[in-house]
């Protein structure tokens, strides 16, 4: 319970929360919009999904400041993959919040002259750009773990002075084998890393779509974004999940 209190206090636990629901009725409206008699249940998840996208912006508003000090701190990281890598991302990803306060502006009636279309685009891009770069780094931080996991494993074959064993399975198969199992004793081992990977990984579906680069149907992109939101939600529980820069 205390757990799901500090949870509810977050603005950022309550975005992702609503963005679950966002991509929720997604989801379900796609798997619904088939059937000849829901056309009513299909209409209010339509309305549901647009009235939760509303609240969620002025949930981001102030996320542009975030995204600036998380700038500041990711020139910081003394790794200089991750460095270079979250810098610009983190830049690419002030564009995109300025971008959408805009849009926000625009959609409340505050101002006329703004090209809804242009922004958008812009905005989506900048955050294809932010998604594409943060998933080179969890590609790095992968690396880094499959070769510790690999040069643990070397040693425990070492010091167990076992004799390699010697397969009859076809080579290129092994390799593949031997890698897949590899991947997954390094996510496995590090929890926080699988977490960011599939999220930045569904999220990418989002912008991909919107700029027109890998078209998706409303039901890929709606569950996408809802698995993107359960693993946000889960590093905002616990944050100990979330993926730390060195």
């Amino acid at each position: 319970m205390d757990a799901f209190i500090r949870f509810a206090n977050q603005s950022q636990g309550r975005d992702r929360l609503f963005r679950a629901t966002q991509h929720a009725c997604m989801l379900l409206r796609y798997l619904l919009e088939s059937k000849a008699d829901k056309e009513a249940v299909v209409m209010k998840l339509k309305s549901l999904e647009s009235s939760v996208s509303t609240g969620r912006k002025w949930f981001r508003l102030g996320n542009v400041v975030h995204a600036i000090q998380a700038t500041e701190q990711s020139i910081r990281v003394t790794d200089l993959v991750p460095r270079v890598c979250l810098t610009l991302a983190n830049l690419n990803r002030v564009i995109y919040y300025v971008c959408d306060t805009v849009l926000w502006v625009k959609s409340v009636g505050l101002t006329s002259g703004v090209n809804r279309e242009k922004w958008q685009t812009w905005a989506a891009r900048h955050y294809y750009y932010f998604l594409l770069l943060s998933l080179v780094r969890d590609l790095y931080e992968i690396l880094l773990q499959m070769d510790r996991v690999a040069r643990d494993r070397a040693k425990r074959e070492k010091s167990s002075r076992a004799p390699p064993g010697h397969s009859v399975v076809n080579e290129e198969t092994e390799w593949l084998q031997s890698f897949l199992l590899l991947l997954f004793r390094s996510l496995k081992r590090h929890p926080p890393l699988l977490l960011d990977t599939v999220k930045n990984f569904c999220d990418i579906l989002i912008p991909l779509n919107q700029l027109g680069i890998y078209k998706s149907n409303l039901g890929i992109v709606g569950l996408g974004g809802l698995v993107s939101s359960v693993a946000g939600l889960i590093t905002v529980v616990y944050p100990q999940l979330k993926l730390k820069t060195r």
